[in-house]
């Protein structure tokens, strides 16, 4: 099974494509497509049929995925973007910001 660097819940800036610069909370991650879903980001317009959740249906905004290659994880500590390491401390394996050595 493949393995991503950036998990649900991370704080992520998008480093390429129209949304260049925007900063956000990962929502949700497909490993399988290698894609991720960012709060505020990439969003896109989709027609709706009217449901029990949404009567009226129409023209609704929501996120769309983007290629997690477009995202860098930003250190909690500087708010700068990072690369992601792994270390064994404790006798556990954890994801270590390569900036500032801290774990994420």
């Amino acid at each position: 099974m493949k393995k991503l660097k950036i998990k649900t819940g991370d704080t992520v800036r998008i480093i390429a494509g129209d949304h260049k610069g925007t900063e956000g909370k990962v929502m949700r991650v497909d490993i399988a497509k290698n894609k991720a879903i960012v709060e505020g980001a990439n969003m896109v317009s989709k027609h709706e049929k009217p449901s029990a959740k949404n009567p009226q249906g129409g023209i609704v905004q929501k996120e769309a995925f983007i290629n997690v290659s477009n995202l860098a994880l930003l250190d909690a500590k500087s708010g700068d973007i990072t690369r992601v390491g792994y270390e064994v401390r404790d006798g556990k394996k954890v994801r270590v910001s390569k900036k500032s050595n801290e774990v994420i």
